[in-house]
C-alpha cells in the first residue's frame, strides 16, 4: 500500500512540482495550499508525513508544526519543511517545532526523495519492533468484538493487527489476499483517526483490558 504524503505551499508551481516528484516516486500525494487548508484535511485523514512549506500566509510552518505536535491525533507524524529561510536561527526554530527535516530552497528533488525514504523506513522499523514487542502476549488476545465502529472482518483484521502479525501472515491466516488487508486496515485507521498499527495495536489491548 502506498504511503500517504501531505504537500503544503502556498506557491502552485513548487506544490506541483513538488508532488510530481514525489508521486513518481510511488507515493499517494495530497496537496494543500495553507496550513489551514492543511488541517481541515488532517481533520479526516493522517498522512504518514508531512511536507511543508515554512513562509505562508496566515499560519507559517513553524506554527503549523507546533500545532501538529500538539495533538495526539496528529503528533507522531513526520515533518519535512522545504524553506527558502536558511539562517541557523531559523532551521532551530524549526527542530524545536518537532520537524523531522529541514530542507533549504532551492533543494535537489533526489535530496528530498532520500530524505522522505530514509525517514519512512526509519518510522516502519520502529513501528515493526513495537508492533513485536507487543505481539509476544499474543496467545491471550481473544478475536471478540470491541468496537461497534468496526465491521465484523475488520474488527478480527484489527486483533490479528494487535497480534503483530504482518499483512502477509494475516492474509495467510484469513486466507485473503494481501491488497484487502491493506485496504481493511487503511479504513480501520481512517476510522478510529488513527496514524499507524502501534496506535491501532494499543488500542485493542486497552479496550481488552477494560472488558
Amino acid at each position: 500500500m502506498a504511503k500517504r504524503l501531505l504537500i503544503v505551499d502556498d506557491e502552485p508551481a513548487l506544490l506541483m512540482a513538488v508532488a510530481a516528484c514525489l508521486r513518481s516516486e510511488g507515493y499517494d500525494v495530497k496537496t494543500a495550499r495553507s496550513a489551514r487548508d492543511a488541517l481541515v484535511y488532517l481533520s479526516t485523514a493522517v498522512p504518514d508525513l508531512i511536507v511543508s512549506d515554512v513562509r505562508m500566509p496566515h499560519m507559517d510552518g513553524f506554527e503549523f508544526a507546533k500545532l501538529l505536535r500538539s495533538s495526539t491525533r496528529t503528533e507522531l507524524i513526520p515533518i519535512v519543511f522545504l524553506s527558502a529561510k536558511d539562517a541557523l536561527d531559523d532551521r532551530i526554530e524549526g527542530f524545536r517545532s518537532g520537524v523531522d527535516a529541514y530542507l533549504v530552497k532551492p533543494f535537489e528533488p533526489t535530496e528530498l526523495i532520500a530524505v522522505v525514504a530514509n525517514i519512512l523506513l526509519r518510522v516502519d522499523r520502529t513501528h515493526s519492533v513495537i508492533a513485536n514487542m507487543i505481539g509476544t502476549d499474543h496467545a491471550e488476545i481473544e478475536d471478540t468484538a470491541f468496537d461497534e465502529g468496526l465491521t465484523n472482518a475488520e474488527g478480527r483484521i484489527a486483533n490479528e493487527v494487535a497480534k503483530g502479525l504482518s499483512n502477509k501472515e494475516i492474509a495467510a491466516e484469513l486466507n485473503l489476499s494481501v491488497r484487502t488487508i491493506e485496504n481493511h486496515i487503511s479504513r480501520i485507521l481512517d476510522k478510529k483517526g488513527f496514524s499507524n498499527r502501534v496506535e491501532l495495536a494499543r488500542y485493542i489491548l486497552e479496550n481488552r483490558q477494560k472488558q
